[in-house]
């Protein structure tokens, strides 16, 4: 059966010592670097959440090992740390941006405990879209939506879906679920807002099966050198629960 991986990356730079928790919001640049390579030595292609949709419809005809690479939040780090390595090796990647927060930082997180980072500004957001980068939309302002009433949850979609198409004088096709918090009612949502794809953190392969606004990703955390992630592309790949269908 078809499978496409699809990684789950936040930030990317230099994060040497040790993080106590919230591990999958870092990624080291160093082992980011040898992933990238590693990706290649093990026979996966890289390509785009369009190209990944299309395929999982029967549209199109996928590569035998098919790679999704997204990096939620829009972190200004992406464009001076991950954008140079993926284009040196070639590889697409989507870019989720909280809307009312462009050019902020990731507030959100400081009640965690943790220190906010500088988001993209609606320039940069521009920058990346012209380097060959998909942007889409992390919602207006990140939050968890599964505990949202209706008209918020509604709003949240098709509010940062205008914003951004706004910035990026281009359709915004692609959205992500802040926590990977979401329900039925924001799945619906999402189809009612016209995304193609929306992504989850259900920790999965995606396959023909799956709805194309639930599709499962792997997330990539501090401590995972290439073995590690290699662990993950090449197990987990069915999920510990069913996954929300329309």
């Amino acid at each position: 059966m078809t499978q496409v991986q699809i990684l789950m990356y936040h930030r990317v730079g230099h994060f040497p010592g040790r993080v106590k928790a919230h591990g999958a919001l870092y990624c080291h640049l160093p082992r980011f670097r040898a992933q990238m390579k590693m990706f290649r030595v093990m026979g996966y292609t890289v390509i785009g959440l369009d190209e990944a949709a299309a395929g999982l419809r029967g549209e199109r005809q996928l590569p035998a090992r098919p790679l999704v690479l997204t990096f939620d939040d829009a972190y200004v780090d992406f464009l001076e740390n991950a954008a140079p390595v993926l284009k040196a090796h070639g590889y697409p990647a989507t870019v989720y941006a909280v809307s009312s927060l462009v050019g902020a930082t990731s507030s959100w997180v400081a009640p965690e405990g943790l220190e906010p980072a500088p988001l993209m500004n609606a320039a940069q957001l521009r920058e990346i879209q012209s380097l060959g980068f998909t942007v889409g939309s992390h919602t207006v302002s990140h939050p968890r939506l599964a505990q949202a009433d209706d008209a918020r949850i509604r709003s949240e979609l098709q509010d940062s879906k205008t914003a951004l198409e706004d910035i990026l004088g281009q359709p915004v096709r692609h959205f992500c679920y802040p926590y990977g918090s979401h329900d039925i009612r924001a799945v619906d949502a999402a189809a009612e807002a016209g995304y193609l794809t929306a992504t989850t953190c259900v920790r999965a392969a995606a396959t023909p099966a799956d709805d194309l606004l639930t599709l499962p990703r792997k997330a990539v955390s501090r401590g995972d050198d290439v073995f590690g992630v290699a662990w993950k592309l090449l197990t987990k790949n069915t999920p510990k629960h069913p996954q929300i269908r329309r």
